[in-house]
């Protein structure tokens, strides 16, 4: 087996790792947001924050199909924002500090950590609770820490960065795709 072959076929099986009914009871919970109004945040470091942006881009633009926007903010792309917290506070309140300023009971914070332990992601999660925001893990097979703390964790069964990583993109890229069926639907309605 090649490199490559090797390469994906280790990636193919942190996809297949993910629990479809993980998938429906957070897809069910930002549905739930979204129709009460509410926003859903994002946060991550280094390839999860991108993939916080990412994600928050599918719901405000759009994914698969036409619907009005879903509210979601991903809170790693405000530069400004982010390094005055870190220049004033503390790089590891980046993103409490946000949700404080931000969210509201009902609201969804997706929290993507690829070890489960990154303690700025895991302080949003704490200040989120505090203040009745839902909360979602994303993150690898050690993320104890995040499954602890989450109302939902979505775990990719690998302990490879790169394969958690993409195994949680494609979950994501899932939940968009029934959020936005499930808004587009009650849109027609």
């Amino acid at each position: 087996m090649s490199d490559i072959d090797a390469y994906l076929e280790s990636a193919r099986l942190a996809i297949a790792s993910i629990d479809s009914a993980v998938v429906e009871r957070v897809s069910a919970l930002c549905i739930e947001c979204a129709r009460n109004g509410g926003t859903i945040y994002f946060c991550g470091n280094g390839g999860s924050a991108v993939d916080s942006q990412h994600l928050a881009g599918e719901l405000v633009g759009r994914f698969r199909r036409e619907r009005n926007p879903i509210p979601a903010v991903a809170l790693t792309a405000n530069s400004a924002i982010i390094t005055a917290i870190a220049n004033d506070y503390d790089f590891s309140e980046i993103f409490s500090r946000q949700i404080e300023a931000l969210g509201r009971p009902g609201d969804v914070l997706v929290a993507i950590s690829t070890s489960g332990n990154s303690s700025n992601v895991l302080k949003a999660v704490e200040t989120a609770r505090n203040i009745s925001m839902r909360t979602i893990g994303f993150t690898g097979a050690c993320g104890s820490a995040m499954s602890d703390m989450t109302d939902i964790c979505l775990m990719a069964s690998s302990d490879e960065t790169s394969h958690i990583q993409e195994a949680l993109l494609v979950a994501g890229h899932a939940i968009c795709d029934a959020l936005e069926k499930s808004i587009a639907l009650q849109e027609s309605s």
